[in-house]
C-alpha cells in the first residue's frame, strides 16, 4: 500500500518512502461503478516510474518490499506479472494491477496469520501449519525440503518466497489431479509431459 513516510516504522513490514507497503489497512479495490479507486490509481502511478501506463516485473520489484526490508524477489515478481498479464505483453495495465494488488493482499493476510510477531518471516513449523490449513498434508521431511529451498541458510521464509512457494504447490497439485484419473494419489507420466508440467508450473 502506498503510504506516507513514517508509516514504515512498524516492525517486520518496513520499507522506504515511495515503495508499496503491502497489507496495511483495508484494500479499497473497485470503486463505485466498477472503476478502479483513486487510491489504487495513486499506487499504480507510484510504481509506473516511466509513466508508460504499464507496470513491468522490474518496476514491481523496485516497489514491493517484503517483511525483511528487502525487495520482492525477481522470481516472485515475474510470477505475479505473468499471472495477470492476460495478453502476454510482459507488463500489466491499471485494471490488471488492481487484481494483482488484491491477490497479494490475500496472500499476505494468510502469511501474517502465522507471522504473529511481525518479524517478516515464518519458520518451518509455521509453514507446515499454513500448508495444512490449505489442505496439504505433507511429511515433515518434505516441509524441511520446501523450507530449505526458500532459505538454505536460516530456514526463514519471507512473504514473497511464501507466495511463490504456495502458487507453485497449487499449480503442481492441479496438474497432478488432472492426471490422477483413479484418484488414488499416484500417476503415470511420460517424460515430455513431466517436463511440460515442471516448466509450466515453475514459471
Amino acid at each position: 500500500m502506498y503510504t506516507q513516510p513514517g508509516y514504515y516504522n512498524q516492525p517486520g513490514y518496513g520499507g522506504q518512502a515511495g515503495q508499496l507497503e503491502m497489507g496495511h489497512g483495508p484494500y479499497p479495490s473497485i470503486g463505485a461503478g466498477g472503476t478502479v479507486s483513486p487510491q489504487v490509481q495513486q499506487w499504480f502511478n507510484a510504481v509506473d516510474k516511466d509513466r508508460s501506463g504499464f507496470i513491468t516485473a522490474i518496476e514491481l520489484k523496485s516497489a514491493l518490499v517484503n517483511g525483511q526490508g528487502q525487495n520482492f524477489s525477481e522470481t516472485a515478481c515475474n510470477l505475479m506479472i505473468g499471472m495477470f498479464d492476460k495478453d502476454r505483453s510482459g507488463h500489466i495495465n491499471l485494471e490488471e494491477f488492481d487484481k494483482l494488488y488484491t491477490y497479494i493482499n490475500q496472500w499476505l493476510a494468510v502469511f501474517k496469520t502465522y507471522d504473529k510477531d511481525q518479524s517478516g518471516h515464518i519458520d518451518e513449523q509455521e509453514l507446515s501449519q499454513a500448508l495444512l490449513q490449505m489442505g496439504f498434508r505433507f511429511s515433515q521431511e518434505f516441509i524441511s525440503f520446501l523450507t530449505k529451498r526458500c532459505d538454505p541458510k536460516g530456514g526463514k521464509i519471507s512473504v514473497d518466497n511464501f507466495i511463490v512457494l504456495c502458487v507453485q504447490v497449487q499449480r503442481f497439485t492441479e496438474a497432478f489431479r488432472v492426471r490422477d484419473t483413479q484418484q488414488n494419489g499416484t500417476v503415470t507420466i511420460g517424460f515430455e509431459d513431466f517436463l511440460k508440467v515442471a516448466l509450466s508450473c515453475s514459471i
